[in-house]
């Protein structure tokens, strides 16, 4: 126990309190999320956030002293045949090991969170009034079982400790509805209740409780451990349920309209420095006001920036032809193309904040930083001599 009176929280600790904010369940598919290395009952004392998992960054929290580095990008995201030490990434993974750091990622689970990625670069743009810019399903599944009166406690019991019955600051919750069920056992069979070839009714309970799809395996094998039949009668649904600021991307007001020009230079100040800076198209006089935001490489999203009306996109990574065919639309809205890293780095001061506030209110003690360190791959950005300098208007 610490002077402060809280204890050491464990790697399991900060990782539940970490899915807590971010479901496993919210990342795209195949997304390499979660623990990717480290011991969960190792010790975390200090914790240090990052976009990236890179070579830099790991020393960066070896002199920290940190046991656990937090990163947006996953480590081993395409797929990996070697973590050879002579290889970037094997280079990491032992370093990780040797050091006895771990590692744990939130990507897109961290992007459509509420206070995610998006969230948090619209937020430090200055926008209100915030909404997804596209919406995504929470990934809900519900289990439905059929259970003996006396049993319902344990099986209710054993899918809330796997995963099942948590809706916001409740758990444990299920509904339960009471009727008669009715079977034969064969001859083979060894039931709980009644006799092999004899037709028995039963009085049962109706058990429904929602879960995170992820969870859904971990739920299944609890109910068929806790439930006395030999063969366990029940359902798995999968649930279409619109989560409330859950969502790809933002769309927000300026609490002030804008010129282009004078959003554009609003977004250079409030992003950290790089040295790509932040390009623009679109008329720079042109009023601003309604704005969407991605964070990280968002011209697959272009037509739904496009549907919302807004006057500016900003976003990452746009390509030369997308872009370039998006600016024939005479009423879509302009473009502010944004460094990556950059855009994303602003989720994780709200980040640290969260976890740190989560990690006091259960009792745990652990020091919690932000990498400050620029790993946005392009390191110097030399202007074109004599170059086109001036704006749509004219402007230098």
């Amino acid at each position: 126990m610490s002077e402060t009176g809280r204890r050491a929280a464990t790697v399991a600790d900060v990782v539940a309190v970490l899915e807590s904010l971010y479901p496993p369940g919210w990342a795209d598919s195949a997304d390499p999320v979660g623990l990717t290395v480290g011991d969960p009952a190792a010790g975390v004392r200090r914790i240090l956030l990052a976009v990236d998992p890179v070579q830099a960054v790991v020393d960066e929290a070896v002199e920290r002293g940190a046991d656990l580095l937090v990163a947006h990008h996953p480590l081993l995201f395409r797929a990996v045949h070697t973590v050879a030490a002579d290889r970037p990434k094997g280079r990491v993974v032992h370093d990780l090991i040797r050091r006895q750091m771990a590692l744990f990622v939130a990507h897109t689970n961290a992007d459509v969170a509420p206070g995610g990625v998006s969230e948090s670069l619209a937020c430090a743009l200055g926008l209100m009034d915030l909404r997804p810019l596209v919406p995504v399903d929470a990934n809900l599944d519900k289990v439905v079982s059929f259970v003996p009166h006396d049993a319902v406690g344990k099986v209710v019991d054993a899918l809330s400790e796997a995963g099942a019955g948590s809706l916001g600051e409740y758990d444990r919750c299920a509904f339960l509805a009471t009727g008669d069920g009715t079977f034969r056992p064969g001859p083979a069979a060894n039931p709980t209740i009644g006799s092999p070839g004899l037709i028995e009714v039963v009085g049962e309970t109706r058990v429904e409780m929602v879960l995170p799809r992820h969870r859904r395996q971990a739920v299944v094998a609890a109910l068929r451990l806790a439930h006395p039949y030999e063969e366990p009668a029940f359902d798995v649904y999968e649930m279409v349920v619109p989560a409330a600021g859950l969502g790809h991307g933002r769309v927000g007001r300026l609490p002030e309209p804008l010129s282009l020009r004078e959003f554009a230079r609003r977004v250079a100040a409030r992003l950290p420095p790089t040295a790509a800076g932040v390009r623009v198209a679109g008329d720079l006089r042109r009023r601003i006001e309604q704005v969407a935001v991605l964070a990280g490489a968002g011209d697959s999203l272009l037509d739904d920036a496009r549907r919302t009306g807004v006057d500016v996109y900003v976003t990452s990574d746009l390509r030369h032809h997308p872009a370039s065919e998006f600016a024939e639309y005479v009423e879509g809205p302009a473009l502010v193309d944004v460094p990556h890293w950059a855009a994303e780095w602003t989720w994780l001061p709200t980040a640290a904040r969260r976890l740190a506030e989560l990690l006091e209110q259960q009792g745990f003690d652990a020091e919690i930083e932000v990498s400050r360190m620029a790993t946005d791959p392009w390191s110097h950005h030399e202007p074109s001599p004599g170059g086109a300098t001036e704006g749509a208007d004219g402007e230098g």
